[in-house]
């Protein structure tokens, strides 16, 4: 049980409103997107979908066993009021997900992939977290305890989610009494700022009335514009460590810590927690927003090109793996998961300027043909054969020519 088909079908609707919103910008001189921050984002949105189709996780088994063991048949039915019902409910329950988010460091873990990005645009909506599967069902079980059909879970589900792609933009401003009613752009804004003046606020997905009754509610201040990001920023633009760094982080403090307690304490303490003992040995540095600058390494042409490329054909060969996945062997779709995962976490290296991204794109082109020529990877095995060996003959150029002695081109 996933939404992961209505999501699908959202997905090209996505990358047309970024295009419109990315062309409204440029022509306004109000552009805010940047190839490298808007690569990273789109990367981290296709990877989240493959847990959901690999079945990773309990959720789904979970879901199950709830409503076909413990359904108290209160919602059992399709009446319309069910399904509004089930939509508050459904919203609800994410307001305290996401707020756990944000309060219990494990589940920050997962969730600050949302975060880590310092624009702020459609794009960045695409940020989704590829851990979320661990924990999140704990939240909306309840749901499935009232007997709520399946199918209207799934459905409200999924149209939250989508709900939320479009107060991820600059270019719309306050909107009068929805303001105080539902998530909004400038609600929103405020709830991927790292201004200490606007922290930990609007939690909301559709409805910012939870905020407003639980007290997490914070409104946009004219004089302050909100700076984005994480205060421990990632300084990465790769999609897989993103998706790990804080895990990490909290494997390595747990390990050091000389305290049993703080052994523990490490992975539910507030996010900004750390033990004393670590914090002294190993500290973290951490954003000065009165000189704040974002990340954004320089890189040369032949990168800015190569990675543009591997963008565009990993959204759209993904677009079709998830549009036609019922037909691929479990085996094929976990093949073609890592195919597109490695072809993603290679291209981010050359936007960091990372030299040796090369040598893996070469590696990367090869272990591709030889996989194909085993008889694996058979969706769209031509595609992919032309793209992998386009890849080699690039990569094997480039590093025939050897490295730049100067990266001249910034990313913007």
């Amino acid at each position: 049980m996933h939404t992961s088909n209505l999501i699908a079908y959202a997905a090209p609707i996505f990358t047309l409103m970024i295009i419109c919103e990315f062309l409204y910008g440029y022509f306004k001189n109000k552009n805010n997107y940047r190839l490298n921050d808007t690569f990273t984002s789109i990367s981290l949105g296709m990877i989240s979908r493959f847990p959901s189709y690999l079945r990773l996780g309990v959720q789904g088994l979970v879901y199950a066993w709830i409503y076909q063991s413990f359904n108290l048949g209160i919602l059992n039915s399709y009446d319309t009021y069910v399904w509004v019902i089930a939509f508050v409910l459904y919203d609800l329950s994410y307001y305290w997900l996401h707020r756990c988010h944000h309060e219990i460091k494990i589940l920050w873990a997962s969730h600050v992939v949302h975060h880590h990005g310092e624009e702020f645009n459609l794009s960045t909506a695409l940020r989704q977290t590829g851990t979320d599967f661990f924990f999140k069902w704990i939240f909306y079980s309840p749901m499935l305890f009232l007997g709520i059909p399946p199918e209207i879970f799934v459905t409200v589900a999924a149209l939250n989610l989508i709900y939320q792609f479009w107060v991820h933009t600059e270019h719309i401003d306050r909107m009068g009494i929805l303001d105080y009613i539902l998530v909004t752009p400038s609600n929103h804004r405020i709830h991927h700022a790292q201004n200490k003046e606007y922290i930990d606020a609007n939690y909301g997905g559709v409805f910012i009335i939870w905020d407003r009754i639980f007290g997490t509610f914070i409104d946009e201040r004219k004089d302050l514009k909100p700076i984005y990001g994480t205060s421990k920023p990632l300084k990465s633009w790769n999609p897989f460590w993103a998706n790990f760094e804080v895990w990490i982080q909290m494997i390595k403090d747990s390990y050091r810590t000389k305290k049993w307690s703080d052994k523990i304490k490490v992975w539910f303490s507030r996010p900004k927690w750390r033990p004393a003992d670590v914090e002294e040995k190993f500290p973290v540095t951490k954003n000065d927003l009165s000189a704040f600058q974002k990340y954004d390494p320089k890189i040369n042409l032949t990168s800015k090109l190569y990675g543009f490329g591997q963008l565009a054909f990993a959204s759209s060969y993904s677009m079709l793996v998830f549009f036609n996945f019922a037909e691929l062997a479990y085996f094929d779709l976990f093949l073609t998961g890592v195919f597109v995962t490695t072809t993603l976490v290679f291209a981010s290296f050359l936007f960091e300027n990372n030299f040796y991204g090369y040598y893996l794109e070469f590696a990367r082109s090869l272990a591709t043909l030889g996989l194909i020529f085993l008889g694996n990877l058979n969706y769209l095995q031509e595609v992919v054969l032309i793209h992998s060996a386009i890849c080699l003959l690039i990569s094997g150029i480039v590093l025939f020519n050897g490295k730049p002695k100067q990266a001249s081109i910034e990313v913007g």
